[in-house]
């Protein structure tokens, strides 16, 4: 058994396998990049090393470094986790050469299936179902164009050393091909310095179904079923299930075996997914190998009872499998959701900044959440925006859906934006529901789970108002002077002697603005809100003990809130409302040309117009890249481009001013 073990990762698998190795009674190192010193793995671990500056070029995927690192601490083996080194070749042979365990396949098997191109060659040897298309090395755009007509659109444009949606595109038309291969071969480049593209048919309304395989090193196999992972956005996952939702035990068993030939005709050992596109007459595709241990495995440990890390460990001590396949069975249904720091109303733009608040539902035997983050924690530009993956066990599809709906009801985060208020409309959608899903999803039901409707309900009013009240208490007492706390003449609350005090605050709420006033009379706190366009509404609350309140309906609920420094959250009956409170009006604003801002920290890839054009609205300004992902920056209204504050390849920080821009009247 491995006694020692480096853990060449960061975030929640960092700590996931940490956990299953102390469970194991193996000792643990951790590394960290200057970004990370103060993360939870650095502490779970039992010992750490620092290796080098925020980004990952310079500290995680430094070979050198990682290696050093381990024979510093005498570590006997490493786990890759997912990304970074998990699938480089050179990593692992490079643990070979200093006498370390790699926690995964051979370097022959990741070589063999970390060129897309070649691995559909293999997979055609091995009797693997394959998607029509052109694997080859000839990339004269000229040949590709060709061979997409040969195909016949649409088809997908997909880089050969990629993964998780980078560097693929969906081109419908032969007109926008060059241009949807340039885009392409670009995000490649950048993603994996490897711009080698393959073309593929385009399965119209397919699902995304993997099966999750495990072999040993003395020739034993067996595949641990399948997970459903149709929803995505921008091809990454966003729910994952297992098992499928409607495959029957033919089928099933076909896709398993399948699975089986291709780990078997690349001589895999350890924890891999055979992923493949099933199209609705049941016919099935395969799609790529992943050769490590995938984000939402913890759904398939779920159905199966089993600990999938700790197979890892187990074989790559050289132990074999501790089942075979007659012992595996599937028990009940397991979902999970990817809870990350992003903007789903943006375009699901990546965003940054202080954890202020993590609080994630209790954790319970069919209730799990893995996580690498906690209350403080940054989420920085430099790596990948998840917090944590949420996973729910139910007897069936119904029940695990309930008990995750009230379980993204009761995470709580506030500091950054994230997604899981689109998470509960995507999973509480009936086609959702009743298992219809492809990997259409979203954009077939846009309308239903990316628009989502805002509006100052009541219940919100009261929710804003109680937490200002809360917010100038605070505030209050902390300005108050040293022994005289609880003068009426320090409060700084617009006391007066024998009138009510009342406060009036103008509240923005996803751009909605309203006037809000409120007074307290002992434990009653009184409202009034004046939305645009709207009724003016009001009503009361009791302000109870603790974060309790209780509403006019007779409910007693409990309402917390988090103060940032331009508003709050606030967390109440399983919503969360997100508002400012804007300064005061003095009249002294004038009328300002409209400054277009970087969204986060990136690098700017291209200039698309040029300074003095008129644009329309939408209409694309510049593309930059962040977080290994591009993003295009739009005209918000018919304009003029008066001038751009930046060039492409320059580095930029968030909210920083990068184009002059004047609407139309």
């Amino acid at each position: 058994m491995i006694r020692k073990l480096l853990i060449a990762n960061r975030g929640e698998i960092a700590c996931r396998v940490i956990r299953t190795a102390r469970r194991l009674g193996v000792a643990t190192v951790a590394v960290y990049s200057d970004a990370d010193a103060e993360a939870l793995h650095v502490q779970l671990a039992d010992e750490a090393v620092h290796l080098g500056p925020a980004p990952a070029r310079e500290s995680y995927l430094d070979i050198d470094k990682v290696i050093a690192a381990a024979r510093q601490t005498g570590a006997e083996a490493i786990h890759p986790g997912y990304g970074f080194l998990s699938e480089n070749a050179d990593f692992c042979r490079a643990c070979a050469e200093a006498d370390i365990i790699f926690v995964g396949p051979p370097a022959s098997a990741i070589d063999a299936m970390g060129s897309k191109s070649a691995a559909k060659r293999i997979m055609e040897e091995a009797g693997v179902p394959l998607v029509p298309g052109y694997h080859g090395n000839d990339q004269d755009a000229e040949t590709l164009a060709a061979h997409a007509e040969r195909i016949g659109y649409p088809v997908l444009l997909k880089a050969a050393a990629g993964g998780g949606g980078k560097g693929m595109r969906r081109v419908d038309d032969a007109r926008d091909f060059h241009e949807a291969l340039e885009a392409a071969k670009r995000e490649a480049r950048n993603a994996f310095g490897d711009d080698l593209m393959l073309v593929e048919r385009y399965v119209l309304s397919p699902r995304h179904v993997e099966i999750q395989v495990f072999c040993d090193g003395q020739g034993n196999g067996v595949y641990l079923f399948e997970r459903d992972c149709s929803v995505q956005r921008r091809h990454q996952k966003v729910v994952e299930e297992a098992p499928a939702p409607g495959l029957d035990e033919d089928l099933r068993r076909e896709m398993g075996e399948a699975g089986l030939r291709a780990a078997n005709a690349i001589g895999y050992v350890g924890a891999g997914t055979v992923e493949f596109l099933l199209d609705a007459s049941g016919e099935f595709y395969f799609m790529e190998m992943n050769t490590r241990l995938q984000v939402e495995h913890p759904v398939t440990e779920m159905i199966t009872g089993q600990d999938l890390v700790a197979w890892q460990l187990a074989v790559a001590a050289g132990e074999p499998l501790p089942v075979q396949q007659d012992d595996l069975q599937i028990d009940g249904h397991a979902m999970e959701v990817r809870i990350y720091a992003e903007d789903p109303d943006s375009d699901f733009l990546p965003a940054t900044g202080t954890l202020l608040r993590h609080r994630p539902p209790r954790e319970t035997g069919s209730v799990r959440v893995d996580t690498g983050v906690r209350d403080g924690d940054e989420i920085s530009v430099h790596y990948d925006p998840m917090i944590a993956k949420l996973i729910c066990h139910g007897r069936n599809r119904r029940e695990a859906l309930a008990k995750l709906d009230r379980a993204l009801g009761e995470y709580q985060i506030a500091g950054v934006r994230h997604n899981i208020e689109f998470l509960r409309r995507v999973i509480n959608q009936p086609d959702f529901a009743a298992g219809r899903v492809t990997t259409h999803f979203i954009d077939d039901h846009a309308a239903e789970v990316l628009q989502p409707r805002r509006e100052l309900t009541p219940l919100k009013c009261a929710a804003v108002a109680v937490a200002a009240y809360r917010r100038e208490v605070r505030e209050m007492r902390e300005r108050a002077p040293v022994g005289d706390r609880h003068s009426p003449w320090h409060a700084g609350d617009n006391w007066r002697s024998n009138l009510t005090s009342q406060r009036n605050h103008t509240v923005d709420y996803h751009g909605l603005h309203a006037q809000l006033s409120f007074s307290v009379d002992g434990d009653r706190l009184h409202w009034q809100c004046d939305v645009a366009e709207r009724e003016v509404q009001a009503g009361e609350v009791h302000l109870l003990a603790g974060d309790d309140i209780s509403l006019p309906d007779g409910r007693r609920v409990t309402l917390t809130s988090v103060d940032t420094d331009a508003g709050g959250s606030v967390f109440l009956d399983g919503e969360q409302v997100d508002y400012k409170l804007l300064p005061p009006d003095i009249g002294e604003g004038g009328d300002h040309a409209l400054g277009l801002e970087a969204p986060m920290n990136g690098t700017i890839v291209s200039l698309l117009v040029e300074p003095g054009s008129e644009v329309d609205k939408d209409q694309p300004l510049l593309v930059m890249e962040a977080m290994k992902m591009e993003h295009t920056l739009r005209a918000p209204a018919a304009g003029t481009v008066q001038q751009f504050f930046c060039a492409a390849g320059e580095l930029v920080d968030g909210g920083s001013l990068l184009i002059d821009f004047v609407a139309e009247d």
